[in-house]
């Protein structure tokens, strides 16, 4: 009988034991973290595209995993544009290039990080790549110079996108120190300490100097300049 209720006691012990643990964890991952990220331009001017900025968050934990959210991403091509501008997906997972425009496109990259060539292909089809390692890759079309897509491959789950007004938010992070990654493609990238608190950490302010870019254009797939003849025509 003694046996049994110290079996009992043990048992209630670690079932309190747990549900402290889970509460701690819940608590540790309550932060929420919130700022406003601001361009620098020429002339004291306000950046018009800050919402093209992507801020995310670097710290001790776990790295993003296979089997979510970020795992594949898409970027469509219409009306000589890739929609979204600036894509984000998981380091290790792919972006899939769906041509709805009624002519062909070439998509490619020279990027460091990995350069691709998808083909030429028409209206209607779909070609995917891997983006196997972080870092940010500049991705083009063969044929229409004036396209131009940005993905920026991430080995985290905190990632926030910029709103029009500068704003950005992440929710859910632990408690503990992180580097805050502001990146815009006129700007160098910003990186700043945060310590995130059970209260999270608010009012962050992330200034992006884009005083000195200087628009260059970029080559083909062979590293030569567009034809003026023939680039976006069709």
């Amino acid at each position: 009988m003694r046996l049994s209720s110290g079996l009992c006691t043990l048992a209630v012990a670690i079932t309190c034991g747990c549900e402290l643990l889970l509460t701690a964890r819940s608590a540790r991952g309550q932060g929420m973290v919130t700022g406003t990220v601001i361009i620098l331009e020429r002339g004291a001017k306000s950046g018009q595209d800050v919402a093209d900025a992507v801020v995310y968050l670097v710290g001790d934990g776990a790295p993003v995993r296979p089997g979510t959210a970020m795992d594949n991403a898409v970027v469509i091509m219409k009306d000589r544009e890739f929609v979204p501008h600036v894509q984000v997906v998981r380091a290790g997972g792919t972006v899939a290039y769906p041509n709805k425009d009624p002519f062909s496109h070439n998509v490619f990259s020279n990027s460091a990080q990995g350069a691709f060539d998808l083909g030429l292909y028409r209206t209607g089809a779909s070609r995917a790549t891997l983006f196997a390692r972080t870092g940010v890759y500049a991705v083009y079309c063969n044929i229409h110079a004036r396209m131009v897509n940005f993905v920026l491959a991430l080995n985290t789950p905190y990632v926030a996108r910029v709103t029009r007004h500068g704003s950005f938010q992440f929710t859910g992070v632990p408690v503990g120190t992180y580097r805050l990654h502001a990146w815009h493609e006129r700007a160098a990238e910003s990186v700043q300490t945060v310590t995130v608190s059970s209260t999270g950490a608010d009012g962050l302010t992330v200034a992006l100097d884009a005083r000195s870019y200087l628009p260059v254009p970029h080559p083909d797939k062979f590293g030569k300049p567009y034809a003026s003849t023939r680039a976006d025509r069709y």
